[in-house]
């Protein structure tokens, strides 16, 4: 069965190379596509949805902003499993600090490029390998400043409404962008923090061979 990742927020593909799933199970990745002026999470989920076939069973999993995606996706499309990582189930879920930012349009203000040298930055103290570590500053310089915009507003200005069918949720204790008292996972890595897909990815790839095999 294909299996299909959603990369989060300024990442791709490569945010998942340590992923590996049980046999009978197959890695696709969706591939962004540039949004439309003003358009919403939901419509641009529907869009993304346009790179999965029917024509056969499929499991949906989202990293983040693309657990985001993945959770609209799974409204309309109903993939036998729709499994979150270090993400949220609905607007209801984000940090009160958050929504607050939305009235006050700080996505249009503050500057990009601030806000990729604090994820620069923020390599420097984190826990991934050397070569990870490389390879997410690559990815971070090479995100697309007007997908990043319109991404944050997105977010903001996502509207509420409860999840459609069971979501599996795997999410870390340790989670400072989207702190784990603001969500209510499923599964737990205990410690680990927002980017545990490639430092904790051991953990993350048990939680989805229980999660994909369980016939329930």
């Amino acid at each position: 069965m294909n299996v299909y990742f959603i990369p989060g927020l300024g990442a791709d593909k490569r945010v998942f190379r340590h992923i590996q799933l049980p046999d009978g199970y197959k890695v696709q990745y969706i591939n962004w596509l540039s949004p439309e002026p003003a358009e919403t999470l939901t419509h641009y989920a529907q869009r993304l949805a346009a790179q999965i076939p029917e024509d056969a069973p499929w499991c949906l999993v989202g990293l983040s902003f693309g657990g985001m995606l993945a959770t609209e996706i799974s409204k309309f499309r109903h993939p036998e499993k729709t499994i979150l990582i270090a993400s949220i189930q609905s607007a209801h879920e984000l940090p009160f600090y958050f929504r607050w930012a939305a009235p006050l349009r700080l996505h249009k203000i503050i500057p990009i490029g601030l806000f990729k040298q604090a994820s620069l930055a923020k390599r420097l103290f984190t826990t991934e390998t050397k070569e990870d570590k490389e390879l997410l500053r690559k990815i971070i310089q090479e995100s697309d400043p007007a997908f990043l915009r319109w991404a944050m507003g997105a977010i903001l200005n996502w509207k509420p409404a409860p999840p459609a069918g069971k979501l599996y949720h795997i999410h870390g204790t340790g989670d400072r962008l989207l702190p784990i008292r603001f969500t209510n996972p499923t599964h737990f890595i205990k410690g680990a923090g927002h980017l545990m897909v490639m430092n904790r990815a051991a953990e993350i790839n048990q939680a989805l061979a229980a999660i994909l095999v369980d016939k329930k």
